[in-house]
C-alpha cells in the first residue's frame, strides 16, 4: 500500500446489518418480504464485488444495480443471485442481459420493444420486471395511462413479467403528502394489470427511508440500500442496530506553522490573526472530499477534532491542528472512530448541505478498499 489514503469497509457489519433490517421485518408481519439488496453505484462506494457477495452469502433474494455494466461486474464476481437491472435499457447493448442472466426492468415502451426483439432473436422467454410511474415523474410507465401503453407489453411473446414495481419521490420527507398518494396510486395500478394481460406475481417499492416509515408499502420485497451500509436516511430516526460499514483513513504527511494573517492553500482563504499550526492530509476533492468542508468540515487525530482548513486541493486537505502534538505519520480519520470521538456521514452531510448517499458513491476510485 502506497497511498496512505485508504477506506476500510466491514463486510461483517454489512452482513449484521442485513441481518437486522431481516429481523425488523420478520418481527413486524406475520409474511416477512424478500430482501433486494441495492449495491449500485459500486455498492454506494464500498465495493459492490465484495459487497454482493457479502450480501448474498447474507441470505438477500435479489441483488440491484443501475445498468447491465455493473450487473456483469457482480457476475463476473461470483455473484450468483438474480440480479435486477432498475436503468432504461432501450439504447443499450443488450447482449449482457442474456450472456449474464440479468433481469431487466421495463420502464419504457421502447425498452419492451428492444427485449422482445432481443429476446425473440434468441427464441428465449426473458423474465423482466415492470415499473409504474406513480409521481415520480422519471422512468416507469405512467399509472394514468396504462390503458394505452401496456397493451403491448402484455402482448410481448418472449417477456415475462415477474414482478412490478415503482419508487417513492418523497419517502425521507415524513410530512409530504406524494408518499401516501403514491402508494395508493400504487395500489391501483396493480389491481388494474391484470385486466391488462399482466398477472401480479410480486410487488416492490420500498427503498431504506420507505421501509422505516410504512409497513404497507413492504409488499413482496422491501429494496435497501443505506441502511445495508449503516446509515439511516435523514431526517429519519430508527432503533435499528446498524453499524457503518466504511470509514475513511489517512495520515499525517507534514506539519506546517503560520503566522498571524497568513492564509491556507488555493486563494489564500482561513486567514486568522493567531499564531496557528496546520497538518497536511493527502487526501482532497479527487478522492471524493468536498470542497464545502472547509470552515464547515473536521477530521479526528489523536481522538480530537481538527477542523478543515483553507480550500481543500485536489490530492491535499489542511486541517488546524493548534495546541495539538501531532506529527507525520500519525492517523487521521476522515469518516469513522478515534476514540472518544466519532464523525459519521450524516454529520458531514449536513455540515455541508448534501445526503450521505452522494458522500458514500464520491469516495475516489483511486482510494484502495481494504475489506475486514
Amino acid at each position: 500500500m502506497i497511498r496512505p489514503t485508504v477506506a476500510r469497509v466491514d463486510l461483517g457489519a454489512i452482513r449484521s446489518n442485513y441481518a437486522a433490517i431481516s429481523d425488523f421485518l420478520a418481527a413486524s408481519t406475520t409474511a416477512a418480504p424478500r430482501v433486494i439488496a441495492v449495491v449500485k453505484a459500486n455498492a454506494y462506494g464500498h465495493g459492490a464485488p465484495e459487497v454482493g457477495l457479502a450480501l448474498e452469502d447474507a441470505g438477500a433474494a435479489m441483488l440491484a444495480c443501475a445498468d447491465i455494466e455493473e450487473g456483469i461486474v457482480l457476475r463476473e464476481a461470483g455473484v450468483r443471485a438474480p440480479i435486477l437491472i432498475f436503468g432504461a435499457l432501450s439504447v443499450s447493448d443488450l447482449d449482457g442481459v442474456f450472456t449474464h442472466h440479468l433481469t431487466p426492468t421495463i420502464s419504457t415502451p421502447s425498452a419492451a420493444r428492444a427485449l422482445q426483439q432481443a429476446a425473440a432473436r434468441r427464441q428465449v422467454t426473458l423474465r423482466c420486471h415492470l415499473k409504474i410511474d406513480t409521481g415520480m415523474n422519471r422512468l416507469g410507465f405512467r399509472h394514468d395511462n396504462l390503458d394505452r401503453t401496456l397493451p403491448e407489453v402484455a402482448a410481448s411473446p418472449n417477456l415475462a413479467i415477474n414482478a412490478v414495481y415503482t419508487h417513492f419521490a418523497t419517502a425521507d420527507a415524513p410530512d409530504h403528502p406524494a408518499f401516501a398518494e403514491q402508494r395508493l396510486r400504487f395500489d391501483a395500478a396493480c389491481v388494474r394489470l391484470p385486466s391488462l394481460g399482466i398477472p401480479i406475481h410480486s410487488r416492490h417499492a420500498a427503498n431504506s427511508a420507505a421501509l422505516l416509515r410504512d409497513e404497507r408499502v413492504w409488499y413482496d420485497f422491501v429494496r435497501p440500500g443505506l441502511l445495508l451500509y449503516g446509515i439511516v436516511p435523514p431526517p429519519i430516526a430508527s432503533t435499528l442496530p446498524l453499524r457503518p460499514a466504511l470509514s475513511l483513513h489517512s495520515r499525517i504527511v507534514a506539519v506546517k506553522g503560520l503566522r498571524p494573517g497568513e492564509g491556507i492553500g488555493y486563494g489564500l482563504h482561513g486567514a486568522d490573526d493567531r499564531v496557528r499550526t496546520v497538518a497536511v492530509v493527502p487526501a482532497g476533492y479527487a478522492d471524493g472530499l468536498d470542497l464545502r468542508l472547509s470552515g464547515q468540515g473536521c477530521m479526528l487525530v489523536r481522538g480530537r477534532r481538527a477542523p478543515v482548513v483553507g480550500s481543500v486541493c485536489m490530492d491535499m486537505s489542511m486541517i488546524d491542528v493548534t495546541g495539538m502534538d501531532v506529527a507525520p505519520g500519525d492517523e487521521v480519520v476522515i469518516v469513522g472512530t478515534q476514540d472518544p470521538e466519532a464523525v459519521g456521514v450524516r454529520e458531514i452531510a449536513a455540515s455541508i448541505g448534501t445526503i450521505p448517499y452522494e458522500l458514500l458513491c464520491r469516495v475516489g476510485a483511486r482510494i484502495q478498499r481494504v475489506y475486514e
